[in-house]
């Protein structure tokens, strides 16, 4: 019988970083045990384990620390070959690999940092670079039940996490509406799938927790 692995996420209950972690986990159905982080008080082990960013996600696999949820998805699917979720194509993959990192940097930076820095006069000028972003995510989405085809995978889960479990919940939080089904139909019907699929579901944040999560994070952004 083969040895038990060794699989441990340290994370954040409300991070799109770690949660993405979780969903990839679940997809694959590999077992793992998790430890939860506290954002102002950070453990002895995370600062062991990823001692250059002190940040979550960190994953450790049979000893083996990999820091960086981008990082982390790729070393999941490579590692585990079933239930693939980067794309097969290279092309694919490379246009997924694209969008992920226009997500994590541009849309992170404009969605978070940049709004929650803005004054109410502000806010709708950020608003609408956030949907010039997202615009290009919803030509990707025509004709596509996922980012990822007809199943989720790397952008969905990267995209996912971030968008409309996470800063969407912050906009909401101050009573702004950047995204509308009107404007965003596919995007709009790709965030009700995913909140279909099971271990989609598991990861999602509960909302009002998480939305006072956000005006939180953005208040120390502010006053930073």
């Amino acid at each position: 019988m083969a040895e038990k692995e060794e699989v441990k996420l340290l994370g954040i209950w409300a991070s799109p970083f770690s949660r993405r972690i979780e969903m990839a986990l679940k997809l694959k159905g590999i077992p793992y045990d998790y430890v939860e982080e506290i954002l102002e008080h950070k453990s002895p082990l995370l600062l062991a384990l990823n001692p250059i960013h002190k940040k979550v996600p960190v994953l450790v696999h049979n000893g083996k620390t990999i820091i960086e949820s981008q990082v982390i998805l790729e070393y999941i699917d490579e590692t585990w070959k079933h239930n693939p979720i980067l794309p097969q194509d290279p092309y694919e993959r490379s246009k997924a690999r694209f969008f992920a990192k226009l997500v994590d940097e541009q849309l992170m930076n404009v969605g978070f940092l940049s709004m929650a820095k803005a004054d109410e006069k502000g806010r709708e000028v950020v608003a609408e670079q956030i949907r010039e972003l997202i615009m290009h995510l919803e030509k990707e989405l025509v004709g596509k039940d996922f980012f990822g085809g007809k199943t989720v995978g790397f952008l969905d889960l990267v995209a996912g996490s971030l968008i409309p479990f996470c800063l969407a919940r912050g906009w909401e939080g101050i009573g702004l509406e950047v995204i509308t089904e009107e404007k965003f139909p596919e995007y709009s019907r790709w965030v009700k799938s995913l909140e279909k699929v099971e271990f989609v579901k598991d990861c999602i944040p509960p909302r009002e927790k998480h939305i006072e999560h956000m005006n939180y994070m953005a208040e120390r952004v502010r006053s930073s």
